[in-house]
């Protein structure tokens, strides 16, 4: 008789952490600790790449983006690299949430300087500080992979979305065929180093290559999302597999 599987895990669990509370507290910690180079880390890990990513999300939407009546949530926005790029698209009131306050500070200081209009909120993506039906869209940058649940942050997405609103988000994912084998080397031996050494956050980056392993399957998060009732749902792969932008929607009605 063929053994069952075991279900896949319900949201980020780091080394040696079993529970969801204990999870979240981890990530922001973390994150809280490495805001003042994150941008920095983000740009020279990925050799620029996370700045078209963002772009082709910006592009996806851009018909949202372009009207001046859309109201967009960035879920999980840190820095507001995201935000920033979607505010080059059109006149859509922004909003920027996060529950890492070191990267909520670093944000605004850069909307400032730039003098655009995205504003940010603290909190979390589990318990979103926003009435039901807010937003016409929802994207992520690189932040979904690190919630505590996963089907509670897509049903809490979900409740912040107005019938016929979108949802996309973005993630690192493992490439398949020849390009494996490379992108595994450099992510699981080269990039931690790196990374902790720019950071001067020791263990910091060994964190990253463990949360993308034990990430779900493409298969698992549009099953997730379609469970959460998001029609139209898809997952796009980028840059042979490095990245995938997952989208849906919230049928009208």
């Amino acid at each position: 008789m063929k053994a069952e599987l075991p279900p896949p895990i319900p949201g980020t669990r780091p080394t040696g952490i079993t529970d969801e509370k204990a999870a979240a507290r981890y990530v922001r910690d973390l994150f809280s600790r490495i805001a003042g180079r994150y941008d920095l880390l983000n740009h020279l890990l990925s050799f620029q790449m996370d700045r078209y990513w963002r772009h082709v999300v910006a592009r996806q939407f851009r018909p949202r983006l372009g009207d001046p009546g859309s109201r967009v949530l960035d879920l999980c926005c840190g820095t507001a690299d995201l935000a920033l790029t979607l505010a080059r698209e059109g006149p859509a009131r922004i909003v920027g949430c996060d529950f890492a306050h070191p990267m909520l500070t670093r944000a605004r200081q850069k909307l400032r300087h730039r003098s655009l209009a995205p504003l940010v909120a603290e909190g979390d993506a589990l318990q979103l500080p926003f009435p039901d039906g807010t937003f016409h869209l929802v994207v992520s940058s690189f932040g979904f992979r690190n919630l505590a649940n996963y089907r509670a942050g897509l049903a809490e997405i979900w409740r912040v979305l107005r019938p016929g609103g979108e949802v996309g988000i973005l993630e690192i994912s493992k490439p398949r065929g020849w390009l494996g084998p490379f992108y595994s080397f450099y992510f699981h031996r080269i990039l931690p180093r790196i990374g902790e050494w720019i950071s001067g956050v020791r263990g910091s980056y060994s964190y990253l290559p463990g949360s993308v392993a034990r990430f779900p399957e493409k298969q698992d998060i549009t099953v997730w999302m379609r469970e959460t009732s998001f029609s139209s749902v898809r997952a796009r792969e980028l840059t042979g597999g490095i990245v995938t932008l997952y989208l849906g929607k919230k049928p009208e009605g």
